[in-house]
Protein backbone atom coordinates (compact mmCIF):
# COMPACT_ATOMS: atom_id res chain seq x y z
CA UNK A 1 0.00 0.00 0.00
CA UNK A 2 1.40 3.42 -0.75
CA UNK A 3 2.63 6.41 1.39
CA UNK A 4 -0.06 8.74 1.60
CA UNK A 5 0.93 12.79 2.32
CA UNK A 6 -2.20 13.92 4.57
CA UNK A 7 -2.75 18.17 5.88
CA UNK A 8 -4.06 18.13 9.07
CA UNK A 9 -5.76 20.90 11.34
CA UNK A 10 -3.22 21.29 14.06
CA UNK A 11 -4.93 24.42 15.30
CA UNK A 12 -8.02 26.42 15.12
CA UNK A 13 -7.42 29.75 13.56
CA UNK A 14 -8.12 32.70 15.87
CA UNK A 15 -9.48 35.40 12.49
CA UNK A 16 -7.87 34.85 9.29
CA UNK A 17 -6.17 31.62 8.48
CA UNK A 18 -2.54 30.96 8.76
CA UNK A 19 -0.14 28.15 7.02
CA UNK A 20 0.43 27.19 10.92
CA UNK A 21 -3.03 25.93 11.25
CA UNK A 22 -2.31 23.47 9.32
CA UNK A 23 0.08 19.87 9.29
CA UNK A 24 1.47 18.32 6.58
CA UNK A 25 1.84 14.26 7.39
CA UNK A 26 3.51 11.23 5.42
CA UNK A 27 1.28 7.85 6.77
CA UNK A 28 1.06 4.53 5.66
CA UNK A 29 -2.01 3.85 3.94
CA UNK A 30 -3.84 0.72 5.54
CA UNK A 31 -4.46 -2.62 3.74
CA UNK A 32 -7.65 -2.69 2.29
CA UNK A 33 -10.56 -4.69 3.99
CA UNK A 34 -13.45 -6.79 2.66
CA UNK A 35 -16.29 -3.66 0.76
CA UNK A 36 -13.01 -0.75 0.45
CA UNK A 37 -11.47 0.49 -2.43
CA UNK A 38 -8.11 2.61 -2.47
CA UNK A 39 -8.59 5.69 -4.42
CA UNK A 40 -5.76 7.66 -5.83
CA UNK A 41 -7.08 11.16 -6.27
CA UNK A 42 -6.37 13.42 -9.02
CA UNK A 43 -7.68 17.26 -7.57
CA UNK A 44 -8.89 18.37 -4.30
CA UNK A 45 -11.52 21.23 -4.12
CA UNK A 46 -11.58 24.17 -1.88
CA UNK A 47 -14.28 25.81 -1.06
CA UNK A 48 -15.25 28.72 1.33
CA UNK A 49 -17.50 26.30 3.36
CA UNK A 50 -14.18 25.02 4.81
CA UNK A 51 -13.59 28.29 7.06
CA UNK A 52 -16.49 27.77 8.56
CA UNK A 53 -15.63 24.00 9.82
CA UNK A 54 -12.50 25.50 10.70
CA UNK A 55 -14.21 26.99 14.06
CA UNK A 56 -15.14 25.30 17.09
CA UNK A 57 -18.64 27.60 17.47
CA UNK A 58 -22.21 26.53 17.12
CA UNK A 59 -22.58 25.37 13.06
CA UNK A 60 -24.98 23.39 10.86
CA UNK A 61 -22.67 20.25 10.89
CA UNK A 62 -19.85 19.13 13.64
CA UNK A 63 -16.78 21.32 13.19
CA UNK A 64 -13.35 19.71 11.90
CA UNK A 65 -11.79 17.63 14.40
CA UNK A 66 -8.24 18.79 15.43
CA UNK A 67 -5.48 16.56 14.66
CA UNK A 68 -7.69 15.04 11.56
CA UNK A 69 -7.24 15.19 7.48
CA UNK A 70 -9.28 18.70 6.43
CA UNK A 71 -12.55 17.37 4.82
CA UNK A 72 -12.72 17.96 1.34
CA UNK A 73 -13.91 16.81 -1.77
CA UNK A 74 -12.10 14.71 -4.13
CA UNK A 75 -12.16 13.47 -7.91
CA UNK A 76 -9.75 10.39 -8.59
CA UNK A 77 -9.23 6.79 -9.61
CA UNK A 78 -9.76 3.50 -7.79
CA UNK A 79 -6.55 1.69 -7.89
CA UNK A 80 -7.20 -0.91 -5.60
CA UNK A 81 -10.97 -2.28 -4.83
CA UNK A 82 -12.20 -5.90 -2.74
CA UNK A 83 -15.68 -4.62 -3.69
CA UNK A 84 -17.92 -5.79 -6.01
CA UNK A 85 -19.68 -2.34 -6.83
CA UNK A 86 -16.35 -1.09 -8.50
CA UNK A 87 -12.96 -1.89 -10.06
CA UNK A 88 -9.50 -0.57 -10.79
CA UNK A 89 -9.80 2.26 -13.15
CA UNK A 90 -13.20 3.75 -12.03
CA UNK A 91 -13.03 7.36 -12.00
CA UNK A 92 -14.93 8.62 -9.01
CA UNK A 93 -15.70 11.82 -6.82
CA UNK A 94 -16.13 11.63 -2.86
CA UNK A 95 -15.23 13.21 -0.09
CA UNK A 96 -11.49 11.88 0.21
CA UNK A 97 -10.07 14.95 2.01
CA UNK A 98 -6.62 16.34 1.50
CA UNK A 99 -4.37 13.98 0.88
CA UNK A 100 -3.24 12.03 -2.04
CA UNK A 101 -5.19 8.79 -1.43
CA UNK A 102 -8.21 7.66 0.91
CA UNK A 103 -9.59 4.26 2.01
CA UNK A 104 -12.94 4.36 1.24
CA UNK A 105 -15.94 1.79 2.40
CA UNK A 106 -18.06 1.29 -0.54
CA UNK A 107 -21.44 0.49 0.92
CA UNK A 108 -21.42 3.39 2.79
CA UNK A 109 -24.40 5.62 0.97
CA UNK A 110 -23.19 8.32 -0.81
CA UNK A 111 -19.17 7.56 0.08
CA UNK A 112 -18.38 7.27 -3.43
CA UNK A 113 -20.11 7.61 -7.05
CA UNK A 114 -18.52 6.86 -10.84
CA UNK A 115 -18.68 9.70 -13.14
CA UNK A 116 -18.60 9.72 -16.86
CA UNK A 117 -15.90 11.96 -18.30
CA UNK A 118 -16.50 11.40 -21.84
CA UNK A 119 -18.29 14.98 -22.22
CA UNK A 120 -17.30 16.41 -19.18
CA UNK A 121 -13.56 16.74 -17.67
CA UNK A 122 -13.28 14.59 -14.36
CA UNK A 123 -12.39 18.53 -12.55
CA UNK A 124 -15.94 19.59 -13.68
CA UNK A 125 -17.11 17.02 -11.05
CA UNK A 126 -16.02 18.68 -8.14
CA UNK A 127 -17.43 22.34 -10.15
CA UNK A 128 -19.81 22.92 -12.57
CA UNK A 129 -21.34 19.21 -12.33
CA UNK A 130 -20.30 18.94 -8.60
CA UNK A 131 -21.61 20.57 -5.40
CA UNK A 132 -21.04 24.26 -5.92
CA UNK A 133 -23.31 23.59 -9.18
CA UNK A 134 -25.88 21.74 -7.52
CA UNK A 135 -26.35 24.63 -5.28
CA UNK A 136 -26.28 27.19 -7.44
CA UNK A 137 -29.00 24.86 -8.98
CA UNK A 138 -31.22 24.24 -5.71
CA UNK A 139 -30.75 28.27 -4.42
CA UNK A 140 -32.20 29.23 -8.17
CA UNK A 141 -34.60 26.52 -8.63
CA UNK A 142 -36.04 25.60 -5.06
CA UNK A 143 -35.66 28.99 -3.51
CA UNK A 144 -35.68 31.96 -5.99
CA UNK A 145 -38.06 29.92 -8.28
CA UNK A 146 -37.14 31.97 -11.55
CA UNK A 147 -39.90 33.35 -14.02
CA UNK A 148 -38.36 34.29 -17.48
CA UNK A 149 -37.99 38.17 -17.84
CA UNK A 150 -37.30 38.75 -14.57
CA UNK A 151 -33.73 40.01 -12.98
CA UNK A 152 -31.47 37.53 -11.09
CA UNK A 153 -28.32 38.84 -9.26
CA UNK A 154 -25.57 36.77 -8.17
CA UNK A 155 -22.31 37.52 -5.89
CA UNK A 156 -18.95 36.06 -6.27
CA UNK A 157 -20.28 35.69 -9.92
CA UNK A 158 -17.10 34.08 -11.59
CA UNK A 159 -17.14 31.21 -8.94
CA UNK A 160 -18.00 27.87 -8.90
CA UNK A 161 -21.27 28.70 -8.14
CA UNK A 162 -21.48 31.88 -9.51
CA UNK A 163 -20.89 30.27 -13.11
CA UNK A 164 -22.98 27.60 -12.72
CA UNK A 165 -25.81 30.24 -11.82
CA UNK A 166 -25.66 32.32 -15.03
CA UNK A 167 -25.87 29.26 -17.07
CA UNK A 168 -28.68 28.31 -15.41
CA UNK A 169 -30.54 31.49 -15.14
CA UNK A 170 -29.81 32.19 -18.39
CA UNK A 171 -31.47 29.00 -20.02
CA UNK A 172 -34.86 30.30 -17.71
CA UNK A 173 -34.69 33.64 -20.05
CA UNK A 174 -34.18 36.17 -16.95
CA UNK A 175 -31.27 39.04 -17.16
CA UNK A 176 -28.82 38.05 -15.29
CA UNK A 177 -26.51 40.03 -13.41
CA UNK A 178 -22.98 39.29 -11.76
CA UNK A 179 -21.31 41.26 -8.92
CA UNK A 180 -17.12 40.17 -9.07
CA UNK A 181 -14.04 42.11 -8.25
CA UNK A 182 -12.10 43.03 -10.66
CA UNK A 183 -12.36 44.60 -14.43
CA UNK A 184 -10.78 40.75 -15.64
CA UNK A 185 -12.91 39.13 -13.27
CA UNK A 186 -16.33 41.25 -15.10
CA UNK A 187 -14.71 40.81 -18.62
CA UNK A 188 -15.07 37.17 -18.16
CA UNK A 189 -18.03 36.86 -16.35
CA UNK A 190 -19.80 38.63 -19.68
CA UNK A 191 -18.10 37.53 -22.49
CA UNK A 192 -17.40 33.82 -21.56
CA UNK A 193 -19.88 33.13 -18.89
CA UNK A 194 -22.73 35.12 -20.68
CA UNK A 195 -23.78 37.21 -17.71
CA UNK A 196 -25.54 40.65 -19.28
CA UNK A 197 -23.43 42.91 -17.23
CA UNK A 198 -21.22 42.29 -14.49
CA UNK A 199 -20.46 44.85 -11.36
CA UNK A 200 -16.69 45.24 -10.26
CA UNK A 201 -17.57 46.39 -6.75
CA UNK A 202 -13.81 46.93 -5.70
CA UNK A 203 -14.71 50.29 -7.75
CA UNK A 204 -17.55 51.34 -4.56
CA UNK A 205 -15.98 52.17 -0.86
CA UNK A 206 -19.75 52.02 0.23
CA UNK A 207 -22.83 50.36 -0.03
CA UNK A 208 -24.72 52.82 -1.14
CA UNK A 209 -22.46 53.48 -4.23
CA UNK A 210 -22.82 50.38 -5.13
CA UNK A 211 -26.45 50.28 -4.82
CA UNK A 212 -26.38 52.99 -7.53
CA UNK A 213 -24.43 51.29 -9.99
CA UNK A 214 -26.93 48.09 -9.38
CA UNK A 215 -30.12 50.59 -9.91
CA UNK A 216 -28.34 51.37 -13.40
CA UNK A 217 -27.65 47.77 -14.22
CA UNK A 218 -31.08 46.28 -12.84
CA UNK A 219 -33.25 49.50 -14.17
CA UNK A 220 -36.71 47.47 -13.07
CA UNK A 221 -35.09 46.23 -9.61
CA UNK A 222 -33.86 42.58 -8.07
CA UNK A 223 -36.16 39.95 -8.22
CA UNK A 224 -33.97 36.79 -7.41
CA UNK A 225 -30.74 36.84 -5.44
CA UNK A 226 -27.81 34.58 -4.63
CA UNK A 227 -25.73 35.48 -2.03
CA UNK A 228 -22.20 34.22 -1.72
CA UNK A 229 -20.47 37.01 0.23
CA UNK A 230 -22.48 39.06 2.82
CA UNK A 231 -21.64 42.64 4.06
CA UNK A 232 -21.28 45.43 2.29
CA UNK A 233 -22.63 43.31 -1.20
CA UNK A 234 -25.86 42.68 0.64
CA UNK A 235 -26.46 45.91 1.75
CA UNK A 236 -26.61 47.02 -1.40
CA UNK A 237 -28.79 44.45 -3.12
CA UNK A 238 -31.35 45.08 -0.50
CA UNK A 239 -31.81 48.15 -1.38
CA UNK A 240 -32.68 47.36 -4.97
CA UNK A 241 -34.99 44.28 -4.09
CA UNK A 242 -38.23 44.21 -5.72
CA UNK A 243 -41.24 43.61 -3.53
CA UNK A 244 -41.70 40.06 -2.85
CA UNK A 245 -37.97 38.83 -3.73
CA UNK A 246 -36.44 36.31 -2.89
CA UNK A 247 -32.94 35.70 -1.98
CA UNK A 248 -31.02 32.11 -1.42
CA UNK A 249 -28.20 32.55 1.40
CA UNK A 250 -25.69 30.42 0.57
CA UNK A 251 -22.41 31.82 2.10
CA UNK A 252 -20.79 34.76 3.76
CA UNK A 253 -17.06 35.12 2.78
CA UNK A 254 -17.05 38.94 4.17
CA UNK A 255 -17.48 37.32 7.89
CA UNK A 256 -15.54 33.92 6.90
CA UNK A 257 -12.64 35.61 9.06
CA UNK A 258 -14.67 35.41 12.53
CA UNK A 259 -15.57 39.21 12.17
CA UNK A 260 -19.72 39.58 12.70
CA UNK A 261 -21.09 40.56 9.74
CA UNK A 262 -23.99 42.83 10.65
CA UNK A 263 -27.13 44.28 8.21
CA UNK A 264 -27.39 48.23 7.92
CA UNK A 265 -31.02 47.95 7.07
CA UNK A 266 -32.61 44.62 8.17
CA UNK A 267 -36.12 46.68 8.23
CA UNK A 268 -35.95 46.56 4.31
CA UNK A 269 -36.25 43.07 4.46
CA UNK A 270 -39.80 43.49 5.53
CA UNK A 271 -40.55 46.95 3.75
CA UNK A 272 -39.82 44.84 0.52
CA UNK A 273 -41.66 41.47 1.81
CA UNK A 274 -38.77 39.31 1.03
CA UNK A 275 -38.25 35.86 1.06
CA UNK A 276 -34.58 35.10 2.83
CA UNK A 277 -33.62 31.90 2.69
CA UNK A 278 -30.26 29.87 3.92
CA UNK A 279 -29.37 26.43 2.76
CA UNK A 280 -27.09 23.76 2.92
CA UNK A 281 -26.91 21.71 -0.29
CA UNK A 282 -25.87 18.36 1.38
CA UNK A 283 -29.54 18.18 3.07
CA UNK A 284 -30.87 18.27 -0.35
CA UNK A 285 -29.97 14.96 -2.08
CA UNK A 286 -33.20 14.05 -3.33
CA UNK A 287 -32.76 17.41 -5.95
CA UNK A 288 -29.46 15.79 -7.07
CA UNK A 289 -29.80 14.14 -10.21
CA UNK A 290 -32.15 16.47 -11.38
CA UNK A 291 -29.50 19.00 -11.06
CA UNK A 292 -26.55 16.98 -11.89
CA UNK A 293 -28.84 16.03 -15.56
CA UNK A 294 -28.85 19.84 -16.37
CA UNK A 295 -25.44 21.04 -15.21
CA UNK A 296 -23.51 18.05 -17.73
CA UNK A 297 -25.99 19.21 -20.31
CA UNK A 298 -25.15 22.64 -20.22
CA UNK A 299 -21.19 21.84 -20.17
CA UNK A 300 -21.92 19.30 -22.84
CA UNK A 301 -23.43 21.89 -24.98
CA UNK A 302 -20.89 24.80 -23.93
CA UNK A 303 -23.39 27.13 -23.05
CA UNK A 304 -21.59 26.43 -19.18
CA UNK A 305 -18.16 26.98 -20.08
CA UNK A 306 -16.15 27.14 -15.86
CA UNK A 307 -12.96 28.43 -15.40
CA UNK A 308 -10.66 26.61 -13.16
CA UNK A 309 -7.46 28.12 -10.66
CA UNK A 310 -5.17 24.86 -10.09
CA UNK A 311 -2.30 24.62 -7.00
CA UNK A 312 -0.01 22.43 -7.96
CA UNK A 313 0.37 19.54 -5.55
CA UNK A 314 -0.94 18.73 -1.80
CA UNK A 315 1.48 21.06 -0.01
CA UNK A 316 0.18 23.87 -2.08
CA UNK A 317 -3.19 23.52 -0.46
CA UNK A 318 -3.29 25.77 2.44
CA UNK A 319 -2.01 28.48 0.78
CA UNK A 320 -4.37 28.24 -1.86
CA UNK A 321 -7.52 28.39 0.39
CA UNK A 322 -6.62 31.50 2.17
CA UNK A 323 -6.36 32.71 -1.64
CA UNK A 324 -9.18 31.54 -2.13
CA UNK A 325 -11.00 33.22 0.89
CA UNK A 326 -9.42 36.75 0.29
CA UNK A 327 -10.90 36.44 -3.64
CA UNK A 328 -7.63 35.75 -4.96
CA UNK A 329 -8.63 32.66 -7.45
CA UNK A 330 -10.34 32.75 -10.80
CA UNK A 331 -13.06 30.36 -11.30
CA UNK A 332 -12.79 26.80 -9.00
CA UNK A 333 -10.73 26.40 -6.82
CA UNK A 334 -8.36 22.95 -7.30
CA UNK A 335 -5.96 21.54 -6.28
CA UNK A 336 -3.77 19.14 -8.53
CA UNK A 337 -2.68 15.85 -6.73
CA UNK A 338 -0.88 13.82 -9.48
Amino acid sequence: MPLNQQILLDQRPSGEVAASNFKLVEVQTPPLQDGQVLVQHHFLSLDPYMRGRMNEGKSYTAPQALGEVMIGGTVGEVIESRSAQFKPGDQVVGMGGWQQYSVVDALQPGALRKVDTTHVPLSYYLGAVGMPGVTAWYGLVKIIEPQAGQTMVVSAATGAVGSAFAALSKARGCRTVGIAGGPDKCKYAVEVLGFDVCVDYKLHENAASLSAALKQHCPDGIDGYFENVGGMVLDAVLGRMNAFGRIALCGMIAGYDGRPVPLSNPALILVSRLKLQGFIVSEHMEVWPEALKELGALVASGKLRPRESIAQGLQAAPEAFMGLLKGKNFGKQLVKLI
